[in-house]
């Protein structure tokens, strides 16, 4: 059974390693293209059902690491990283992407005051999504009301009025 298991749990720890390292380092740069960020997210999943089965698989020779003391060292500097990253310093706020904040703030708002910041009025942008198929039943909606009542995400509704608008506020020739 353990070799049978070693066959597959060692290159299943090594293949999900190289995934969840490559979208890692993407993620690190704000590089989210594609499925980067699930991805990541599901194979670290993977990952750590290939490394428990090594680990199952390779217990003999795992515990020669508890009489060295670098390995030791290694490990429990690691353990205390984790601890480390798991205490609550600061707001996550503070460290969020600075355009998922930006949109999270017009998804909350109204049409009325995401039509300022694209330099429109309501009514163009109600028009715009209408032949979208968006129906707006007010002015004063949110973007999140305006997206739930028509079965979308607030981020798709957004994505829309900013793509309608675009290169607009570059070329009115207003510099607020």
């Amino acid at each position: 059974m353990s070799a049978s298991l070693k066959s597959w749990a060692t290159p299943l720890a090594v293949g999900t390693f190289a995934i969840i390292a490559v979208t890692g380092i993407l993620l690190f740069f704000d590089i989210e293209i594609g499925f980067v960020e699930p991805v990541h997210k599901w194979a670290s999943w993977a990952f750590v059902a290939g490394v428990l089965l090594h680990v199952v698989s390779n217990r003999k020779a795992l515990t020669h690491y508890f009489s060295s003391k670098p390995a030791l060292a290694i490990i429990g500097t690691a353990m205390v990283v984790l601890v480390a990253t798991l205490l609550p310093f600061g707001e996550k706020e503070e460290h969020e992407n600075p355009a998922k904040m930006a949109a999270y703030a017009l998804s909350s708002s109204s049409l009325e005051t995401v039509a300022l910041v694209v330099k429109s009025t309501p009514d163009v942008l109600s028009t715009q999504l209408a032949a979208k198929g968006l129906v707006v039943s007010s002015p004063t909606a949110t973007i999140e009301q305006i997206a739930k009542s028509n079965g979308k995400e607030p981020k798709e509704v957004l994505a829309n009025i900013l793509s309608l608008s675009k290169g607009k506020a570059e070329h009115d020739g207003d510099d607020d």
